[in-house]
């Protein structure tokens, strides 16, 4: 073997030994604990056949129904939307976190637990069909709307976990840098329907994912390219890979835009950052202070203009931004720092919570969208939480929740702003709303 031939084969195993050990410290210093594949695999549980129903075993409007999620002892009450009665209740797994995900139909309803538990939900004949455990430690799912690709991010261990849409497994990512040197948890991930892709947040390393499930994507180059036209380089399919947008921070939270090409994402130090998925790098930032929270962002159009709120984590106000000009529109105060804000396209009123102030966290206020300012406050018992409202269909009713053992769903009417009714619940987090949960899916703004 000549030199030339001797040196390069030494330089291949140093690349290769060195990738290998690169490798097993990211895994090392993830100090997780293992679930694997085959544990995946093996969990999967099937409990009901596929049934070829027609139509739903209730009377309620189907896109209608409201999914009330209790966490005191671990149930969903399913509601008809138009009469605010309870159709079924249900045991889930313990901890369910984040909302219940919808296939576009309104069929099928997939809820994840904390310990990585997902679970997918037949809306017209109201039984479980299948649970798979996808991980150890688990933060939220996203579903494609066909329903055929669901997608789980994971703190234990470090991994985004593909499904297809009867919950078998179709890959488990670990989630790496570029370099394959540092791990990361892997803090939410989001559908894009227009795209047909899933955005995936790093809580550790500062990269984005975009993670395409359409079987035709095309395939994108890994490394360095010498000509893309004769493909000269590394090529994989662009379907179930991700393409990696480098950053200079990590991006926990997420607002899309309606047109959906471009995310604001919020940096741990609180900064908004406007990120282009197609250029796949930051393109500018919002003028905002404190710790804006851009996963409960809503959208409407004023004086032909669409308009962006969020709230803050750390300042007692609702931010008003022209999400197009980048620019603030006015800052609403607030009694305190809210989580949640909800708007609906027949409402008025935007309401929003704020929960995060000791003083005022039973107060539920209305924001009106024409005038920016706060019209309406509700006060529950002091020492109470007021938070996480949901419309109805129509936008007729907003449904908040009181939390607190022998908490309840209070409904009021969206044009008086009159309490009209009270559902007892034992501590919900939430009501969820099939139609506005399939809005979302769509990208619509809200």
């Amino acid at each position: 073997m000549s030199k030339r031939r001797k040196s390069g084969v030494m330089r291949s195993l140093q690349g290769l030994v060195a990738g290998l050990l690169a490798s097993l410290l990211a895994t090392a210093a993830q100090g997780q604990e293992s679930w694997r594949e085959q544990d995946i695999r093996a969990s999967r549980q099937v409990l009901r056949e596929a049934t070829m129903a027609q139509a739903p075993v209730y009377q309620a409007d189907p896109l209608g129904l409201m999914l009330v999620v209790e966490t005191g002892d671990s149930h969903i009450t399913i509601l008809d939307g138009d009469k605010f009665d309870p159709l079924h209740r249900f045991a889930t797994r313990a901890q369910l976190h984040g909302s219940p995900t919808f296939t576009r139909d309104g069929r099928y309803a997939f809820f994840v637990s904390r310990d990585g538990w997902v679970t997918k939900y037949d809306l017209w004949t109201l039984e479980v069909v299948a649970e798979v455990r996808a991980g150890l430690d688990t933060r939220n799912i996203a579903v494609d709307p066909t329903g055929e690709h669901v997608a789980v991010a994971n703190y234990q261990p470090h991994t985004l976990v593909l499904l297809d849409g009867d919950l078998n497994l179709l890959k488990s990512m670990p989630a790496l840098d570029q370099k394959t040197q540092r791990s990361s948890r892997v803090s939410a991930v989001y559908s894009v329907p227009s795209r047909r892709s899933f955005v995936v947040a790093m809580k550790d390393i500062a990269e984005l994912w975009e993670v395409s499930y359409d079987p035709q994507a095309e395939d994108m180059a890994i490394g360095l390219v010498h000509d893309f036209q004769y493909r000269e380089g590394t090529f994989v399919t662009g379907y179930l890979n991700p393409r990696r947008i480098e950053l200079n921070a990590p991006l926990e939270d997420f607002f899309f835009n309606p047109g959906q090409a471009e995310l604001f994402g919020v940096s741990p130090q609180g900064e908004v950052q406007v990120i282009h998925l197609d250029a796949r790098q930051r393109i500018g930032g919002l003028p905002l202070q404190g710790r804006p929270h851009m996963g409960t962002a809503v959208t409407w159009r004023r004086q032909g203009v669409t308009l962006m709120a969020s709230t803050n984590l750390k300042l007692p106000e609702v931010a008003v931004i022209d999400p197009q000009r980048r620019e603030r529109v006015q800052r609403i105060a607030l009694q305190g720092p809210g989580v949640f804000l909800a708007g609906h396209e027949n409402s008025r009123y935007l309401f929003v919570d704020s929960m995060l102030a000791v003083d005022s966290r039973h107060v539920l206020q209305a924001i009106d969208r024409d005038t920016l300012e706060v019209a309406w406050r509700f006060a529950a018992e002091p020492g109470d939480t007021l938070a996480h409202v949901e419309f109805t269909r129509d936008g007729r009713y907003a449904l908040a929740s009181l939390w607190r053992d022998d908490g309840a769903v209070i409904v009021f009417d969206t044009q008086s702003l009159k309490e009209v009714k009270r559902l007892p619940m034992k501590r919900l987090e939430g009501p969820y709303s099939v139609w506005r949960g399939i809005e979302a899916q769509q990208g619509a703004a809200r």
